[in-house]
């Protein structure tokens, strides 16, 4: 069907209609010309693979949109190929036979990039002549050519969208899962989106990135979460945890849970397990009628009333960030901002943190002005991320946390829902913050603050524990 175009759409408008989201692990030895009976010790994925697959294939999909971690991977883009068509094969893998030509639904393709630009979300168009400035070369990677060789099998064989997944802040990822389905919503077809991914690569010693025991804590989360289709849950799994897994298929399948916000979601994990110590995990998600209440986008859309420290940690960052100016400290000063603290600012963008800087005890003449430089540092100094531009300031949410005086503390007097706690060698220390999203346990809370500070695990140290007055 030509001529075809998004315009502006809302669910029901069109035709369109995104049947699954399917999340599939994609190890080649999975595909028996590459396994050669290896793929006999995976038995349980390649079971759950191929009876996903058929089940895919009964739902007669017209277009299969293919998200991979191996693809055109950008730091600060989604890059979509945008060649026509796409050529693969298994020969790294010492099965060359293997190999795929699929045509690129191009309409769809365009359709998924206007719209998440619309949305502010960044893509990369990846035709020849983009192809050619990047260095690129147009295929389909490990990533996709392994699902669709149990899709193929199961008698699927549509054209492609393809894509690879991002750098972008995880709620931008969603954001753009969201945009895509918008876009299905506006095409003609019926489409399967699969999110192509692995857990952590970290399970085993002599796993091949090496050993992690985090690693199968990283897969029994997104496991339990995924299957209680927590999707809160999941995006807020923390950066560090995720890092130490060394996962691959984390951001392709925030991307395909994006496709399904304001939907009620049916679906299930059909597998997981790591025997060769990197984690493949098969799950199902088909979306069952809208659900607008089910919706994050639209509640971070929501306006919250901002209290008084935000407010001023806001300001501050704007007035600088325009004027090359420190804020003055407002006057008449109110009560609240009048005596001295410690305070933390924290800035996300897009549910995401872009920085956090703070000060443990009051280094300035009164907690207004505690805030106002600690605004500036986080905003500017973080050295985690690059400083926060003018075009940002629209998307970022603010909160401060007034610190108590801190206390000395045993493992025994903290709760990580709490008490902050800092540990402390000599002049190193460490901090973290009560009740932050994923720090379940004491254990966990101390050893990434132990952590932050330089201290070795099997050093001394000193803790100390603090209250905080959370502002929003």
């Amino acid at each position: 069907m030509k001529g075809w175009a998004p315009g502006h759409i809302k669910r029901g408008d069109c035709m369109g209609r995104l049947l699954d989201v399917a999340f599939m692990p994609h190890p080649p030895v999975m595909v028996p010309e590459v396994g050669r009976g290896e793929e006999a010790r995976i038995t349980t994925t390649v079971t759950a693979v191929k009876g996903l697959a058929a089940k895919l294939a009964a739902r007669r999909p017209e277009v299969v949109v293919i998200i991979s971690p191996h693809g055109p991977v950008f730091r600060e883009a989604v890059g979509l190929w945008a060649t026509g068509e796409l050529k693969g094969d298994l020969a790294a893998f010492r099965a060359g036979e293997v190999k795929f030509t699929y045509r690129l639904d191009l309409e769809l393709s365009r359709a998924i990039a206007d719209i998440a630009r619309e949305a502010g979300l960044p893509v990369a168009w990846l035709d020849a002549a983009a192809c050619r400035r990047y260095g690129l070369t147009p295929e389909l990677d490990h990533g996709m050519m392994v699902p669709l060789y149990f899709l193929r099998q199961a008698g699927i064989d549509t054209p492609l969208v393809a894509m690879g997944m991002a750098f972008l802040q995880r709620q931008q990822l969603y954001a753009f899962g969201a945009a895509l389905a918008r876009a299905v919503a506006a095409s003609p077809h019926r489409v399967l989106l699969v999110a192509s991914g692995d857990l952590s690569h970290r399970l085993l010693p002599g796993a091949p990135a090496g050993y992690d025991p985090r690693g199968k804590d990283f897969d029994a989360r997104v496991k339990e979460l995924l299957a209680a289709l927590d999707v809160e849950g999941i995006l807020a799994i923390p950066e560090d945890l995720a890092a130490r897994a060394g996962e691959c298929g984390l951001r392709s399948f925030i991307m395909g849970l994006g496709a399904l916000d304001g939907y009620e979601v049916r679906g299930e994990v059909l597998s997981y397990e790591g025997p060769f110590g990197v984690g493949y995990l098969v799950a199902h998600l088909e979306p069952a009628g809208e659900a607008p209440e089910r919706s994050l986008l639209a509640k971070e859309k929501k306006p919250v009333a901002e209290s008084l420290p935000v407010r001023l940690a806001r300001q501050s960052l704007e007035y600088y960030l325009r004027t090359g100016k420190v804020l003055p400290v407002p006057e008449p000063l109110p009560p609240e901002l009048a005596g001295r603290a410690g305070a933390f600012v924290s800035i996300k963008k897009h549910g995401s943190l872009r920085g956090c800087i703070g000060t443990i005890g009051p280094t300035r003449t009164n907690l207004a002005e505690e805030i106002i430089y600690n605004a500036l540092a986080a905003g500017l100094e973080d050295p985690r991320f690059p400083p926060v531009t003018v075009e940002e300031l629209p998307e970022l949410q603010y909160s401060v946390d007034v610190l108590s005086e801190p206390e000395p503390a045993t493992l025994a007097d903290l709760d990580p829902k709490v008490y902050g706690v800092i540990v402390s060698r000599g002049r190193r220390r460490g901090l973290l913050l009560p009740d932050l999203e994923g720090i379940d346990t004491v254990e966990e809370q101390v050893a990434i603050a132990r952590q932050k500070g330089g201290i070795g695990p099997n050093e001394p140290y000193q803790l100390e524990r603090f209250k905080v007055t959370r502002y929003h």
